[in-house]
C-alpha cells in the first residue's frame, strides 16, 4: 500500500513540477507548483517526518507561494493563447524518460529505511520535532545562522531592487 502511495506522489510531483514549468500562463505555473508542494509534502507523511510536512505546507505552501502570487498580481503580464512554451513538445518525451528513470533508481536505492543519528530516547519521549530542535540548534547553529544571514541579504537586495529612483518618480509625474 505504501508503494501504490509513493507511486502516486511521485509521478503527480514529476508531472506537476513538468507542468510549472512548461505553462505559459503564470497563474496556472502556480498551480501546478501548489500541487507539486502538496504532493511533496504527502511524500514527508509517508516517511513519518510530521514536522518537514507541516513546515512545507506552513512554509512553502502558505507562504512562499502567497507571495509568489502576490508578485504575479503586481507585474503587468500580458496574456498569451498559447498554453505551453514552443520547446516543450520536443522535450516532453525525454522528460518522461528521464522521471522514469529516476523513479526506477529510487525504487532500487540501497538507502531504504535509512535512520538518522538523532537519539532514540529523545525521538520517543519528546517527539521528532523536538529532536530536530535539538540537533538544529546545538551541532548545526552556525549553518542556521549563516543562512539567516543569506535570507537577510536576500530581503535588503530586494528592496534595493523594488525601490525606484526619485529622478524617475519626479519625471513620471511631470508626464
Amino acid at each position: 500500500m505504501i508503494l501504490a502511495f509513493f507511486s502516486y506522489f511521485a509521478l503527480v510531483s514529476i508531472a506537476a513540477g513538468v507542468l510549472t514549468v512548461t505553462l505559459r500562463n503564470p497563474v496556472h505555473c502556480a498551480l501546478s507548483l501548489l500541487a507539486l508542494l502538496m504532493h511533496v509534502s504527502g511524500l514527508f507523511i509517508l516517511l513519518n517526518a510530521e514536522f518537514l510536512w507541516a513546515v512545507q505546507v506552513i512554509v512553502y505552501v502558505g507562504a512562499i507561494l502567497v507571495l509568489y502570487l502576490f508578485v504575479l498580481m503586481l507585474m503587468n503580464l500580458k496574456t498569451d493563447e498559447r498554453y505551453f512554451h514552443a520547446s516543450a513538445p520536443y522535450f516532453a518525451g525525454l522528460s518522461s524518460l528521464g522521471a522514469l528513470y529516476i523513479l526506477f533508481l529510487l525504487l532500487r536505492s540501497p538507502f531504504d529505511g535509512a535512520k538518522g543519528n538523532a537519539p532514540t530516547g529523545a525521538v520517543l519521549q519528546e517527539g521528532d520535532t523536538y529532536a530536530v530542535g535539538i540537533k538544529m540548534f546545538s551541532d548545526h547553529l552556525l549553518q542556521f545562522e549563516i543562512v539567516g544571514i543569506f535570507l537577510l541579504g536576500a530581503i535588503i537586495g530586494a528592496i534595493v531592487l523594488a525601490k525606484t529612483p526619485k529622478a524617475l518618480e519626479a519625471e513620471q509625474d511631470h508626464r
